[in-house]
């Protein structure tokens, strides 16, 4: 199992987030994840949020139709969201939580607490042939919550990992090995992400039991100063050198 290529999805969203400040078409967002794409990127991630503060829909609508990844769409738990999920049909619908207030995800969702609210998206999803995806914190209820509302994924929340040092890093580490172990017991397959960067990577990448990690916010900045495809090598070197690979 070790020895299993670990799947790298780069999330886009945040070339949007640039363009957006000033307004106009540029930097493109479609043309980075054509550019993440040559670069070896195993599939694309884009985050539609209510407010459409990144990504746009027009954004979804090139994305589904000019690149040949397996597009990853994250939504929030709205009709409206699942509803543009059912018109596009992406590889894989992530449900994630969303406040207005907050600069980004700044957790995993409750799928104990939301499951009636959530089962009837998921069914939806289901039908339609997307795999559906739920970002969870590190917690076994939440995990056996998803298998009983049929999602297929889960991706295991890192933000509280990266952002401790220390004893506390190490706890949460303890936490995500954990869970990603039971997730694959209980037949999710198990991704995770969320604030990785060089220096938080490999702990993660070493974890058997992910499959896919998906990087947004730090390879994006790192291609300010060094270009994508740069950025990109050194996280793909640090994650197969983590799988001894």
């Amino acid at each position: 199992m070790m020895n299993t290529r670990l799947r790298l999805g780069v999330n886009i969203d945040h070339v949007a987030t640039i363009r957006n400040a000033r307004g106009g078409s540029f930097p493109d967002p479609v043309r980075a994840a054509q550019l993440a794409a040559s670069a070896g990127a195993d599939g694309i991630t884009a985050h539609l949020r209510e407010d459409r503060r990144h990504i746009s829909d027009e954004d979804i609508t090139r994305l589904s139709n000019e690149i040949n990844l397996p597009l990853n769409l994250e939504v929030a738990a709205t009709q409206e969201m699942i509803d543009i999920a059912l018109r596009h049909r992406p590889h894989a619908a992530c449900i994630v939580p969303e406040k207005r207030e907050e600069r980004t995800t700044e957790g995993g969702l409750d799928a104990v607490g939301g499951f009636d609210h959530l089962k009837p998206y998921i069914d939806q999803l289901n039908t339609a042939g997307s795999r559906v995806s739920l970002f969870l914190e590190a917690d076994l209820a939440q995990l056996d919550a998803a298998k009983a509302l049929g999602a297929a994924v889960v991706e295991i929340h890192t933000g509280a990992y990266c952002d401790r040092s220390g004893v506390e890093r190490d706890i949460e580490l303890k936490r995500i090995i954990k869970a990603a172990a039971y997730a694959e017991k209980i037949g999710l397959e198990c991704h995770a992400g969320h604030g990785l960067a060089y220096d938080t990577v490999k702990p993660i990448a070493e974890i058997a039991s992910i499959r896919e990690l998906n990087i947004g916010h730090f390879l994006i900045g790192e291609a300010v100063f060094c270009g994508l495809a740069e950025a990109m090598d050194k996280m793909r070197i640090l994650m197969d050198e983590a799988r001894g690979q």
